[in-house]
């Protein structure tokens, strides 16, 4: 089965990249036919740096080498790379109305904390639905947050099959219910437009001040603690097993120990657990090449596919040559 997805190269991946998205992407590439690419092009509609672009894109492509993604084993590129996914975006834009566009909880959220949205920002959905659709991709893995957009790509497929046939493969979404939103230093979703994550392939010392800004109570060292409520335990318990988590929660509720004891604790897990993927990133860092010959290769696999599809929508909708 075809599974795709995309990570935006925003900034330094975090903790909510890695639990919501990269472990299953990590077990999808061992099983399926995956396609995984680096979206630049959604990125932005959240900064207008070239520089930063730049860096961010070739910076997310070494984390997620580094993280385990295996170029022989999935098809692993940048996304304006293939800018036959651009073009789609267009055409498929004829199959979606404002008034749909206008009820995505993604964009009312970022207006409503403060981003001032450009058309971008507003057909962000679109783009996305041509980067599942381009590929005919089957199986779609997205967050809770993610699933209205996924709709809106099958929604648009669907339309636009009704008009012209069969054409593209109605995607099918793989939300993993188990899996929580992973909080952010101030208890909010962990996002990097809110400022707020944890980014494991820092320094430690950046890691460090992150932990220890996470938000608590001002419960005293002496009192219980709730595990139920502290965003430090909601961090720390991704990292633990069934007997560690249950040996934690009776460290929260007997009493003794401070937040800072708390915090100090899920760092240990933190740095523990990404050690050697700190390591093999140091490697890649030496390797620059390299990493251009893999998304120069993930390029021409991945617009192989593209160049097909996007012929036969351009026939399929008159669009010359023919």
């Amino acid at each position: 089965m075809r599974v795709l997805t995309g990570l935006q190269p925003s900034g330094k991946l975090h903790l909510g990249n890695y639990f919501s998205a990269i472990k299953k992407i990590l077990d999808y590439q061992s099983t399926e036919d995956l396609f995984l690419f680096i979206a630049n092009l959604h990125a932005l509609t959240t900064f207008r740096s070239k520089e930063e672009l730049k860096d961010f894109t070739i910076e997310c492509a070494i984390d997620l080498l580094a993280l385990g993604v295996d170029p022989k084993k999935s098809v692993f590129w940048v996304q304006s790379d293939v800018p036959e996914v651009t073009e789609l975006t267009w055409y498929l834009s004829q199959s979606i109305t404002v008034s749909q566009l206008q009820l995505a909880h993604s964009f009312k959220d970022k207006v409503a904390k403060g981003f001032v949205p450009g058309a971008g920002l507003f057909t962000y959905p679109v783009l996305m639905a041509s980067d599942i659709l381009l590929f005919s991709a089957e199986k779609v893995p997205v967050g809770k947050d993610q699933k209205q957009h996924l709709e809106f790509a099958r929604d648009i497929a669907e339309r636009f099959n009704a008009q012209f046939g069969p054409a593209l493969t109605i995607p099918e979404p793989d939300i993993d219910e188990n899996t929580a939103t992973v909080p952010g230093v101030d208890g909010a979703k962990m996002s990097k437009s809110y400022k707020n994550t944890i980014d494991f392939f820092g320094t430690e010392k950046e890691i460090k001040k992150k932990v220890m800004s996470i938000v608590s109570d001002s419960r005293a060292v002496e009192e219980p603690k709730d595990p139920e409520t502290s965003v430090i335990f909601q961090i720390h318990s991704l990292f633990l097993s069934a007997d560690e988590k249950s040996a934690q929660i009776e460290k929260y509720k007997k009493g003794g120990s401070g937040y800072g004891d708390l915090k100090k604790d899920l760092l240990d897990s933190i740095l523990g657990h990404f050690a050697p993927y700190r390591a093999k990133r140091e490697e890649l860092t030496q390797n620059i090449d390299y990493v251009h010959q893999v998304l120069k290769e993930g390029k021409e696999k991945a617009k192989a596919v593209a160049q097909k599809k996007i012929e036969d929508i351009r026939k399929i909708l008159g669009i010359y040559p023919f």
